[in-house]
């Protein structure tokens, strides 16, 4: 497969993880909620994407992070250089990221007209007594959501809503979406305390576009979640 080749060329299951595309600079993974990204601290954590995906191919390097609970499209480099050049597109907010999610309560009272994109501009820190978990601080670090409501379920009192973050704080999009009022169905970290029928947290990772790095051209991937 060579640079460049667009979207959605799915790639059979192998290994122990779901590569939606793969050529010699990058792959584009689909991770399982459930499964962390990188190594934890513990033998019991040492499987993960990461390290499935290293055994067949050794010089795939990580470029960024999903939560565990988090499932969905996840970016790794082939080997240094990439991981750097990936790095940077990062860092200069060249990578559009969109998630989709279920969230406790009827968020489109928020919006002033259906499919209108929203911000959330909260900054958060990390709640150091309570770590690993984030709150929103006036003292923490800058950061912002886009958000615009999918539609409203009356039966199960729930919304599904797409997500773009504008910036990279770790828990974001929870975080954010708790400090709405409206926690992100399944979260057992930032939930409201009421169980739910969720077995999992309701938030996954569908888009991905970029500039490749190497052909230079545009690339987009998109992945449904499977709720």
């Amino acid at each position: 497969m060579s640079p460049g080749v667009p979207q959605n060329n799915y790639l059979a299951g192998h290994g122990g993880f779901e590569a939606v595309y793969a050529d010699d600079s990058l792959l584009v993974l689909n991770k399982p909620a459930g499964l962390l990204s990188v190594p934890g601290r513990g033998e019991d954590k040492q499987d993960c994407l990461g390290s499935r995906v290293q055994q067949q191919y050794p010089d795939a390097l990580v470029v960024h992070r999903l939560d565990m609970a988090t499932s969905g499209l996840m970016l790794m480099a082939r080997g240094g250089n990439m991981q750097r050049a990936l790095s940077r597109l990062f860092e200069n907010r060249e990578v559009h990221k969109r998630y989709v999610a279920v969230v406790e309560g009827e968020l489109t009272g928020h919006a002033p007209g259906a499919g209108d994109w929203q911000l959330i501009d909260l900054p958060i820190m990390v709640d150091w007594p309570r770590r690993p978990l984030r709150i929103i601080d006036a003292r923490g670090k800058p950061s912002q959501t886009r958000w615009r409501s999918v539609a409203f379920d009356a039966d199960t009192n729930t919304t599904r809503v797409e997500l773009e973050p504008l910036t990279g704080r770790s828990h974001q999009l929870r975080v954010h979406l708790q400090a709405m009022g409206h926690p992100i169905v399944g979260d057992a970290l930032y939930g409201n305390g009421v169980p739910t029928v969720a077995p999992r947290l309701l938030l996954h990772a569908c888009q991905l576009g970029f500039t490749h790095p190497v052909s230079g051209q545009a690339v987009f991937f998109g992945n449904s979640p499977d709720f």
